[in-house]
């Protein structure tokens, strides 16, 4: 059991929050409607996963760099951070070009 990609996974939604904290661009300026949409999105990628999967499109695969924690058959607990990551980032993104007036 290794806690390297949690671990990294983790320091870089951190990262993305000290990033969110400084500026204001999304959790930090609307809380309610960025965590809404955060939890939207990480629930329409994991039933994604959970679909992928059924399919035999997605599975886990062995990596000695992760924790062998398992929230469903082939859904490894880093992917919910992972997913959590991937949308935060995305949603900073666009609350960030947005905001932005082009002359």
């Amino acid at each position: 059991m290794s806690l390297a990609y949690l671990g990294a996974l983790l320091v870089s939604i951190a990262g993305l929050g000290l990033l969110d904290r400084r500026y204001r661009v999304a959790v930090f300026a609307q809380p309610r409607r960025a965590l809404a949409t955060l939890g939207i999105g990480v629930a329409v990628f994991l039933a994604w996963d959970i679909v992928g999967v059924g399919l035999g499109i997605f599975f886990r695969g062995g990596a000695e760099y992760m924790t062998g924690v398992q929230l469903a058959p082939e859904v490894p607990l880093e992917e919910l951070f992972f997913l959590i990551l991937l949308t935060y980032q995305t949603l900073l993104l666009w609350r960030a070009a947005s905001g932005r007036r082009v002359p």
